[in-house]
């Protein structure tokens, strides 16, 4: 019997703050077009520090679930994919033995990405994905950590493929497995030399509207990445 018990995890406060605002969505004591109370108000009601709240807003607002604004407070935008989020979080409160299998998903939703990105991208679009490849190059040139700016690399190229469905399953997925490949396992100098040639790659087939390139150079960029993580994870 013993053996079917799990570990308990704490819950991070942010993700409990999230849990509860989607619940009262879902639930519809929050509507479309509601204003959230402020985060002082929040973080007393729920008793957690203000930045906490901020934080969960914040990722609540990258989901694209509300929106603030600068004078009128934070609005409800609508369940919209609401309901498939909560399916996607739950299905992925997985066990660590399961990571590889997010991990497959993900390069699924990427390479998919960057062929979509490569046939629907507009003039804009392409200053958009240059402005996150340039910032990420930026921060590798100054030897300083670019998990953030690689992220929005990804994210940019994801919103360029038009598909929002894509799009959410990417910020769900995508973010913790980018904190678990540059945090546990620190990308050595000479592999994040490869990366940002990796992805100039990416960004050119995408602009040359080559979508069977750019898959191909996301599927290598993924390979490299994840070949590395998984070497170290079983070393350990």
């Amino acid at each position: 019997m013993l053996n079917k018990l799990n570990k308990i995890k704490p819950e991070n406060p942010v993700d409990n703050v999230i849990r509860q605002l989607r619940l009262l969505i879902n639930t519809g004591e929050l509507k479309p077009g509601d204003i959230l109370p402020s985060e002082r108000k929040l973080s007393e009601q729920m008793g957690v520090g203000r930045l906490v709240v901020r934080d969960a807003i914040k990722k609540l607002e990258f989901y694209g679930l509300v929106k603030t604004y600068p004078q009128s407070g934070t609005k409800i935008k609508g369940k919209g994919l609401m309901a498939l989020e909560g399916l996607i979080l739950d299905i992925l409160d997985f066990e660590e033995a399961d990571f590889m299998s997010i991990v497959e998903i993900r390069n699924l939703l990427e390479i998919k990405s960057a062929g979509l990105a490569a046939l629907k991208r507009t003039d804009e679009d392409i200053e958009r994905i240059q402005h996150a490849l340039l910032e990420y190059e930026n921060k590798v040139n100054q030897n300083l950590s670019a998990a953030k700016e690689d992220f929005q690399l990804h994210l940019s190229i994801a919103e360029v493929s038009g598909n929002s469905v894509l799009k959410l399953l990417m910020n769900i997925i995508t973010p913790d497995i980018l904190n678990g490949f540059n945090t546990s396992y620190p990308v050595q100098e000479d592999r994040t030399k490869d990366i940002l040639i990796e992805h100039k790659n990416i960004v050119d087939q995408i602009i040359a509207q080559n979508p069977k390139e750019a898959k191909n150079a996301m599927r290598q960029h993924l390979r490299g990445a994840n070949s590395m993580f998984f070497k170290k994870l079983n070393e350990e």
